[in-house]
């Protein structure tokens, strides 16, 4: 090899449509904290053959245990809550994720929550009041913080990019007690999913280093398109199978309407949901020929959809949607394996325990 070949940068990965369409919701409501509202919802999903259901937080619960509550009372669904890194260090996360896996038989997954650290009063004027969670992280052992510093001197971008590096390191702390077959839990499939949030420019490293899945907010095709082959040209930088990162479409859903597409000339459009992502407003068929355009066009693996009315929405896209889907041979019936990697054909060996 030449020094000039050794010193390109690696080849783009070409965008292509994905094998198989991989599609999850988020079952996050608005009510207080009941586990009966959590189970109806993801036995709903389990209902539609979805891969997975995530949980950001409930209420005043732990998405953790909430899951755990929800493995009980369900058979296939994959089930991944959102962790804050600092949750007792990587060994915390490792052994509390592990334990989900455990009780879900292989169906868990997670998502690092990446907690900024606030801004001191003197910095940005009065302080939030909220207690800062970054102050807990440690390394594989426990004991060390793994922050670079007080981040109130930076800029956001860099506040950002710091925040991330946290995240990295954590989440590659984690990968290693899972894999060195540290005591606790057994991992049933290897090693949980792990989703990132990828949508920021600071978050995309670390989805294409550590992650399985990414999530992207997106208000068309061709922007999620470019994200995805942003993601899978850092995956092939850093020495991975770029086939191994799922990059799903984040969307708000509101099938509280009619449909669009019988209206001449009628557009099938996506605006904003006022919390930093995207919202569609339409009828089940509407959301199914959307869902299919961008998958068919190479943009995305697939979607997760987040109900703004839980049981009304999630039960108009399983029952509308997802059949719909299954109908055109776009999106299978049933669950292929019994493991959340099963289900995204992520397969990888178990660990030796023993």
């Amino acid at each position: 090899m030449t020094a000039a070949a050794a010193a390109a940068p690696p080849a783009p990965a070409v965008r292509r449509r994905t094998r198989s369409l991989h599609l999850a919701a988020a079952i996050d409501v608005p009510d207080r904290y009941e586990v009966a509202s959590y189970g109806e919802l993801a036995r709903l999903a389990e209902g539609g053959a979805l891969d997975f259901v995530t949980l950001d937080g409930a209420a005043d619960a732990d998405p953790l245990a909430v899951l755990t509550a929800v493995a009980a009372e369900t058979g296939r669904i994959g089930l991944v809550p959102a962790v804050p890194v600092t949750r007792a260090g990587p060994r915390g996360v490792a052994a509390a994720v592990g334990a989900l896996d455990s009780a879900s038989r292989g169906r868990a997954g997670w998502t690092p929550r990446a907690v900024p650290e606030p801004v001191p009063e003197s910095a940005s004027g009065p302080a939030s009041g909220r207690r800062s969670e970054s102050r807990a992280g440690g390394t594989a052992g426990g004991t060390a913080d793994l922050r670079s510093g007080p981040r109130s001197a930076l800029t956001p971008k860099a506040r950002a990019e710091a925040m991330w590096r946290e995240t990295a390191a954590v989440a590659e702390a984690v990968a290693r007690e899972w894999d060195g077959g540290a005591p606790g839990p057994r991992v049933r499939q290897g090693r949980p999913v792990t989703a990132v949030d990828a949508t920021e420019p600071a978050a995309r490293a670390v989805a294409a280093r550590y992650a399985d899945l990414a999530f992207v907010r997106a208000a068309g095709p061709e922007t999620a398109g470019l994200v995805r082959d942003e993601l899978r040209r850092l995956a092939v930088g850093a020495g991975r199978d770029p086939d191994r990162l799922l990059v799903l479409a984040e969307l708000s859903v509101d099938l509280g309407g009619g449909e669009i597409g019988p209206e001449p000339g009628a557009e099938i459009t996506l605006v904003p949901d006022g919390a930093g992502g995207v919202l569609f407003c339409g009828g089940p068929v509407d959301l199914a020929e959307l869902i299919a355009a961008w998958q068919q066009a190479g943009a995305v693996d697939g979607f997760r959809v987040r109900p703004v009315e839980p049981r009304r929405d999630l039960e108009r896209f399983v029952n509308g949607t997802t059949a719909l889907l299954q109908h055109r041979g776009l999106f299978r019936s049933f669950h292929p394996g019994a493991t959340l990697r099963e289900h995204l054909g992520l397969h990888r060996p178990l660990p030796d325990l023993r």
